[in-house]
């Protein structure tokens, strides 16, 4: 799946959003799949704020730059490879960010990244894990993020992973956290920047706890 709008040829175009997949519906399962784009490539959403949406991507590529996977879906990503490209438009950091969640407040489980890679083609440190996205439309949202037993690369800013999109909804009232993580993206310099479950909180972040009574990783494809 892939949106192969550039920026670069518009210049005169300031909304730069080029989805390369819409995802809706619950049960929804994706494998070995490749999403290609930069901003807002993979829109994992539900088909109504009270639904809670159940997807899942299992060995896929996502690439992009600015909130390249986003929505409001209760999504699991295992096995997956997040890669965040180089840009020639801004001359500092950051370039962008991976994750842009937005889990209505009354859903227990927004994204779970587990046993996935984060590469980037850009400059160490120039990229954010993940900011919450707090829409217009639904104010009382809290983004929720669990990234755990995850390799991140050095393009992750290790310092400050996490940011604002708007400073009314600061990162640090949402339910971001991580556990396990490994690579130089995921050295822990200031704590408090980066949330991390407990080892009781981490039993209950699995891909069966977030989807219930549906197994996608046992159904034939």
């Amino acid at each position: 799946f892939a949106n192969d709008w550039l920026r670069a040829d518009h210049p005169d175009i300031t909304g730069t959003q080029a989805v390369a997949l819409c995802a809706y519906g619950d049960r929804s399962p994706f494998q070995n799949c490749r999403f290609l784009g930069h901003q807002d490539t993979l829109f994992v959403e539900t088909i109504a704020l009270a639904s809670f949406d159940r997807q899942y991507f299992s060995h896929c590529y996502a690439e992009g730059d600015v909130d390249f996977v986003f929505g409001r879906a209760t999504a699991v990503h295992e096995h997956c490879h997040f890669r965040t490209l180089n840009r020639t438009d801004l001359a500092a950091a950051p370039y962008g960010f991976v994750f842009a969640p937005s889990t209505a407040g009354a859903n227990p489980r927004g994204y779970l990244v587990t046993r996935s890679h984060v590469s980037s083609e850009a400059p160490d440190a120039f990229y954010k894990l993940a900011r919450p996205w707090v829409p217009s439309s639904d104010t009382t949202a809290r983004p929720s993020l669990v990234v755990r037993d995850t390799w991140l690369g050095p393009g992750i800013d290790a310092v400050a992973p996490y940011t604002n999109m708007s400073d009314t909804f600061p990162w640090q009232n949402q339910r971001f956290a991580e556990y396990r993580d490994t690579g130089p993206g995921a050295r822990i310099t200031v704590p408090e920047n980066r949330p991390q479950l407990t080892r009781e909180q981490a039993d209950s972040a699995t891909r069966e706890t977030y989807l219930g009574d549906w197994q996608p990783w046992k159904e034939a494809c």
